[in-house]
């Protein structure tokens, strides 16, 4: 077993993996922009090898990108499937090299994922985990009925609440959690009768108020893991928060592991970051003071620099829509309309308006969803 980490490791092992397969990749998709990757999917379908992708149906605001994907795909002689839309959405990451070597991420195949926010993914050729893996694409590919056979293969929604409950329930010592949000009221009283067992929990991320549960956020880097360390001996890495949504309404995949190695990896990264964290949330209920205040380093000059480069790719769609807006205005009242300097400044008011609006709701909807 083989545990990757964001950002550090970056891409490389994923496009390693790729370039190794000899007989088929299959991958499952549900945020995509890597250019990287997609040529390195293209290249293994030209050396004959059988690539099927499996892409989401849908993901926040990105459907046309999935779309355009597939074409791409399909043009390089790459296999595509699209996943159903019966759950809200399918939002797990694996890749399946060979039918012998599976690879469980909580990251997307995306820059922001890979380049700049914490995650880890589980490399492994554990024969039950391959098995289950192929059984869950092959299900997701023809929108079929997938009933897990193992509790370590955890599956939202089919065995996810009962794995990590039984999980989270076994703890006698400690808790370390990686999760953007832990909201769930099954399991959030869970955790409550660990802590009043005796049990320490440490929590990077966010805890719904009013739990008595404390936790702190990530400095530095984005979060975006979903990670659970049980008695330093046992870990869950997955895509699944502890919220209602990613336990009963999302496909959503992880693996609870007990290899020594990456567990310890794991441990030591989750200590690292937790000296480094900011502010300690706590809730209305608990009167403990909280931890001193740590302000996280100023992001370098080429940090900032890729962190614009990937708002401006994502502000694309909306130029598109500002010009059929304006075409569309123009051709009911004729182009007298562009040269009235009040129409102008309006428009301007309105766009600067409506971007302000949807930079401060894609920054809410990132610390409560983190997806």
């Amino acid at each position: 077993m083989k545990l990757i980490i964001e950002p550090a490791d970056g891409v490389s092992p994923l496009l390693a993996a790729i370039k190794s397969a000899k007989t088929s990749v299959e991958i499952a998709i549900f945020r995509f922009d890597r250019t990287d990757v997609e040529n390195a999917l293209k290249a293994a379908a030209a050396r004959g090898v059988k690539v099927t992708a499996l892409i989401a149906f849908t993901n926040r605001g990105g459907e046309p990108r999935l779309r355009k994907l597939e074409q791409r795909f399909l043009d390089a002689g790459i296999i595509v499937a699209r996943t159903s839309d019966d759950l809200i959405r399918y939002h797990d990451k694996f890749i399946l090299i060979d039918r012998r070597i599976l690879y469980v991420l909580s990251f997307n195949f995306t820059h922001l994922d890979i380049d700049h926010s914490r995650g880890f993914g589980i490399v492994s050729t554990r024969a039950n985990w391959v098995n289950e893996a192929a059984r869950l694409f092959r299900a997701d590919c023809t929108r079929s009925k997938y009933r897990p056979k193992t509790d370590t293969f955890v599956v939202s929604p089919a065995n996810s609440r009962t794995a990590l409950e039984t999980f989270v329930k076994g703890a006698k010592q400690q808790l370390l959690i990686y999760d953007p949000k832990i909201s769930d009221k099954a399991m959030l009283r869970v955790l409550q009768d660990r802590a009043k067992a005796g049990v320490e929990i440490k929590v990077i991320g966010s805890v719904a108020k009013r739990s008595g549960l404390s936790s702190q956020k990530l400095a530095g880097t984005r979060l975006h893991t979903r990670t659970i360390i049980r008695d330093r001996r046992q870990a869950f890495v997955g895509s699944q928060s502890l919220r209602s949504e990613e336990l009963d309404k999302r496909r959503e995949l992880g693996l609870i592991i007990q290899d020594a190695k990456a567990v310890k990896r794991l441990i030591d990264t989750f200590e690292s970051d937790f000296v480094g964290t900011t502010v300690k949330e706590r809730s209305a209920s608990t009167k403990e003071p909280a931890a001193p205040v740590h302000e996280p380093a100023a992001a370098s000059v080429k940090e900032t620099a890729k962190a614009v480069q990937v708002f401006t790719k994502e502000l694309d769609p909306l130029s598109v829509s500002v010009k059929k807006a304006v075409r569309k205005a123009v051709a009911k009242a004729g182009d007298d309309v562009l040269h009235d300097k009040d129409v102008k400044d309006t428009m301007k008011k309105v766009v600067k308006k409506a971007v302000k609006e949807a930079v401060k709701e894609a920054i809410q909807d990132a610390q409560a969803i983190q997806a």
